[in-house]
């Protein structure tokens, strides 16, 4: 009401509010679970493995549109989107606006609620370590861009990566409904492809143009400036682009690889059908052909009724 804007930073209480907020994140990963995935499922009759795959797209669908959602408004009203400028200026930005910072500490509370979630949901043993490792990542990273003090980056980053995730998931959910509909895995592709360009060009900007700029260039753990001081020096900083570099590169290898095996195998599967409908079509017609011409059975001519050509002698009376 006085027109004062209040402002947050992190400590030691953010760990009380992400536990409270991770029994909030249970109770919802519950709640779709009974009333919508588990409706589907039911419905479509999957396999286990498909069953388990299901489960993980349709929360991660719900959470990742939930988290573009969000994170596009909170962008847009803070004016990150309209000054991109904002990204370094006035850095370190230890103190956060009350929607950045819930922000962030619920995607935290979600990811750490995903441990459980992997004996709640009764997950394969061969999936556990490909989950862990996708949950330690998202984690390092969003704790990382709220403890340094690089949350307008992080966000930016968050929602591309979250973008893309989403039509993964949402087209793996359309291929188990039906599997001949492959359509949302090219959409899903393009703007994979989108999101990483767009990724890199971000880091680019930040940490090439950026960061060095910011007029307080000194060490200062205590004011939270960590990194300004380092890209000060060229020649760290284009370390820095090289390895950012080198890692999309990486991944952008991995999708292509990934995506001609997928053609591949798709083509693959395409000529075995075409070949079996020419051979079903082969045997078809040889056998109009010999109900036409009339055939051979143990050694007699047989004729298109059954009978044979030959002429009957007629009996005597």
């Amino acid at each position: 009401a006085d027109g004062e804007l209040v402002q947050y930073h992190y400590g030691l209480k953010d760990l009380v509010t992400i536990l409270f907020y991770i029994f909030i994140a249970i109770i919802l990963h519950a709640v779709v679970q009974e009333y919508a995935l588990d409706k589907i499922s039911r419905r479509l009759h999957l396999s286990k493995v498909k069953h388990s795959k299901f489960n993980e797209s349709g929360q991660l669908v719900a959470f990742h549109l939930t988290s573009v959602i969000w994170c596009l408004y909170v962008m847009v009203t803070e004016g990150y989107v309209s000054n991109p400028r904002s990204l370094w200026e006035n850095y370190p930005h230890v103190y956060l606006p009350y929607q950045v910072k819930f922000f962030y500490l619920c995607q935290l509370a979600y990811w750490l609620h995903a441990l459980p979630e992997l004996y709640f949901q009764k997950v394969r043993k061969e999936e556990i370590p490909r989950q862990l490792r996708c949950i330690t990542l998202y984690l390092l990273h969003i704790a990382g861009a709220y403890l340094l003090n690089l949350t307008r980056l992080g966000l930016i980053l968050l929602l591309l990566q979250y973008l893309a995730e989403f039509f993964f998931h949402m087209a793996r959910l359309v291929y188990f409904t039906d599997e001949n509909n492959e359509k949302l895995f090219n959409v899903w592709a393009v703007v994979f492809v989108v999101t990483r360009l767009f990724t890199l060009t971000l880091y680019i900007l930040v940490i090439g143009f950026g960061l060095p700029r910011v007029e307080s260039q000194a060490l200062d753990p205590e004011r939270g400036n960590f990194f300004s001081f380092l890209f000060n020096n060229i020649l760290f900083r284009m370390s820095v682009l090289l390895l950012v570099c080198l890692f999309q590169a990486s991944v952008m290898w991995r999708f292509i690889h990934f995506q001609l095996r997928r053609w591949r195998e798709y083509w693959n599967e395409q000529s075995s059908r075409k070949r079996a409908a020419a051979t079903a079509g082969t045997k078809q017609q040889t056998k109009l052909l010999k109900r036409d011409s009339g055939y051979h059975e143990n050694g007699v001519v047989k004729a298109e009724n059954g009978t044979s050509p030959r002429t009957k002698k007629l009996k005597s009376p």
